[in-house]
């Protein structure tokens, strides 16, 4: 007896890019800023498609499709999430901002609030930053609020992709149950 689905049978019951251009996604969003890694960019896309995000903002020096290093990492996801580049991160958030969207770094600060403590509220872009230093200090002041992954190791921080994943996945989690959809 079989116990794992098949490539083929996933593929098969996989919607196509028309359709998923069709469906409704979440009022969930990412701001990322400054991520040097191309590997972690294509990762935060394929984690953006896997959740359904509405869209994801690429700002500053972060790679941007098409690229061929990204699209193998984010095996076509950059061609599933709507997406954009800013230049300046600032301006992108600006922007941001500009459509009522609510702005929440992920990050640790004096003011952060564990994701399981934190009152989300949609339609929300939640901000990456840097594998080294983290959101820059400009964004930190133009997002609304603060929140943080709790850590219980040695280490104090997870790769940007993976936090992506962890907040991505608990924002829809949170965003479904408050709309009836789980």
């Amino acid at each position: 007896m079989e116990i794992k689905i098949s490539n083929d049978e996933l593929k098969a019951n996989r919607p196509t890019l028309e359709e998923i251009k069709k469906m409704k996604r979440l009022p969930i969003s990412i701001l990322v800023e400054n991520v040097r890694s191309v590997h972690n960019v294509g990762a935060i896309f394929r984690t953006a498609d896997g959740f359904g995000a509405e869209k994801v903002w690429l700002s500053g020096y972060t790679a941007y499709p098409p690229r061929d290093d990204l699209a193998k990492v984010a095996l076509g996801a950059e061609k599933s999430v709507p997406w954009e580049h800013f230049k300046n991160p600032l301006e992108a958030a600006e922007n941001i901002k500009s459509l009522g969207i609510k702005l929440v770094a992920i990050e640790q600060s004096v003011r952060s609030v564990n994701i399981h403590q934190y009152n989300w509220g949609f339609p929300c872009c939640f901000i990456l930053g840097n594998e080294v230093s983290g959101v820059s200090d400009e964004l930190l002041n133009l997002a609304e609020d603060h929140v943080e992954i709790p850590m219980f190791g040695i280490k104090q921080s997870l790769n940007v992709s993976v936090a992506g994943g962890v907040i991505g996945y608990e924002v829809a989690r949170v965003y479904n149950i408050f709309n009836g959809l789980n």
